[in-house]
């Protein structure tokens, strides 16, 4: 199989399974959150290696990883992440008005909301990975636009700033501001970047949140597992 092949639904679903499974450490990144972080990655100043992004996926409290059954399965389970970053960067790459980010849709009082914390979360320690490249953004003309991403995604915000994220409805509105930012950062970078499909190893394209869900239901993924979170 070419590693830029897509991920069928079937892998698509093997792998969220697997990432929420007993196999892995309580944080680790999950879809959508992984979603955010390849996005971060990709788009973002510097390129950053298998080597070193691999790791945090694991999560903070597990780092020597799941524990694999043999080196077969090893290999394929990157393997279907790598492929998964890989849509991120092909779609970037071949068709950057096409991109959409994998938030959670959930319903509260009667109205279909986005949850995009946990993508948010994933594009946050995506930029850590290269914390100093990434600075000179915080304090430049898309400073505001970046700010939601903070808000919803660092490990930890000024007890000032959560009235901001306090409820649903907040946060939807940071989360429909944080997919209006990405075409933004996205051009902000592109003068010191390379092709995303070059600097990426052994990666593919994803499930929309318009897209059929995986699991069969017929209901589209944002409503249907996507909504799960």
């Amino acid at each position: 199989m070419h590693l830029d092949q897509p991920l069928s639904d079937k892998e698509f679903d093997e792998l969220d399974k697997f990432l929420l499974s007993d196999r892995c450490a309580e944080d680790c990144m999950t879809m959508d959150s992984l979603h955010g972080y390849f996005t971060a990655i990709v788009i973002g100043p510097e390129p950053v290696p298998l080597s070193e992004w691999l790791p945090p996926v694991w999560g903070e409290s597990d780092e020597g990883g799941p524990a694999f059954k043999n080196p077969k399965e090893f290999d394929h389970i990157v393997g279907l992440i790598s492929r998964f970053m890989n849509e991120v960067a092909i779609t970037f790459e071949v068709a950057p008005k096409e991109f959409e980010p994998l938030f959670c849709e959930f319903e509260f009082e009667g109205k279909q909301l986005l949850d995009g914390e946990a993508w948010a979360w994933g594009f946050w320690e995506g930029t850590q990975l290269r914390a100093d490249a990434w600075e000179p953004i915080w304090t430049s003309n898309l400073a505001d636009i970046m700010r939601p991403i903070y808000l919803l995604g660092a490990e930890e915000i000024e007890e000032s700033e959560m009235h901001l994220v306090d409820t649903p409805l907040k946060a939807h509105k940071m989360t429909i501001e944080i997919e209006s930012a990405i075409p933004h950062i996205l051009k902000y970078w592109e003068p010191l970047r390379k092709s995303g499909i070059e600097t990426v190893q052994r990666e593919t394209p994803k499930v929309g949140r318009n897209d059929d869900c995986t699991c069969g239901s017929g209901k589209k993924f944002k409503k249907c597992c996507g909504a799960e979170g």
